[in-house]
């Protein structure tokens, strides 16, 4: 039986590469609003031919591979359709006769809030696989740094859709910013990624824990100061003085 281990890693990311393309070139014809379509793809698009183009100095996991491109599927079809007006809870009442949004007590459209916490859960290992290979943060940096990327680059988000509501304006402005009414959006969506990749750590965490022989080894070796003297002014005088010499 095949399993995904099976399948080389560049061929992998090929295949998902199509798939993705096909998804954005359907999504891409007649989406609900094209102004704010394009203003949701802006980032997309270069983080996507960076993966395409990096993986022969930088090839990840298939298991990150996945997680990034099952994020990009699900902000495509925001994307789409708009991310308020994105009809999901349509769609589960096809699929099971009820509402998601009664099941969850939900009053407004929470697509948005769905894929902000999946931005959390979905991109914080392939972080921690990029922090862990590429800055050798192991140990306890290696389950925070990922989540204190996710929460800042969350934050940082939030201030590009509040830029762009502000330059923009009108109907584009305030569909790009996504609101619906709630004062308390940006904070919400911040701890919803937040929350997400705190998950996604705590099972990274209980994996490592029960197949790591040296776990408890690396966590303290993580935690050692590795630089006896203050940097600061004592550093700044030292390198004077190397330079003097």
């Amino acid at each position: 039986m095949l399993s995904i281990r099976d399948i080389p890693h560049r061929k992998y990311l090929l295949i998902l590469a199509i798939l993705f393309i096909v998804e954005f070139i359907v999504l891409a014809i007649k989406p609900h609003d094209r102004a704010d379509w394009a203003l949701e793809n802006v980032l997309v698009i270069p983080f996507v031919l960076l993966m395409i183009l990096s993986y022969k100095h930088l090839l990840f996991s298939r298991v990150s591979y996945t997680l990034i491109f099952l994020f990009l599927i699900l902000h495509e079809i925001g994307s789409h359709y708009t991310y308020s007006k994105v009809p999901y809870d349509n769609w589960f009442i096809s699929l099971t006769g009820t509402s998601l949004n009664e099941i969850m007590d939900w009053e407004r459209n929470n697509f948005d809030r769905i894929v902000h916490f999946l931005y959390g859960l979905l991109l914080a290992y392939p972080i921690r696989e990029f922090y862990f290979r590429v800055a050798d943060a192991d140990g306890f940096w290696g389950y925070f740094l990922p989540l204190d990327l996710t929460l800042s680059t969350s934050a940082l988000f939030e201030l590009i859709e509040w830029g762009a509501a502000e330059f923009y304006g009108g109907n584009l402005g305030a569909a790009y910013l996504g609101t619906q009414g709630d004062i308390w959006d940006a904070q919400k969506d911040m701890a919803l990624a937040g929350l997400g990749a705190l998950i996604a750590m705590l099972i990274t965490l209980a994996i490592n824990l029960y197949l790591q022989k040296d776990f408890a080894k690396e966590w303290s070796k993580s935690l050692e100061i590795k630089h006896l003297q203050p940097l600061g002014e004592d550093e700044l005088a030292r390198m004077l003085d190397d330079t003097e010499q």
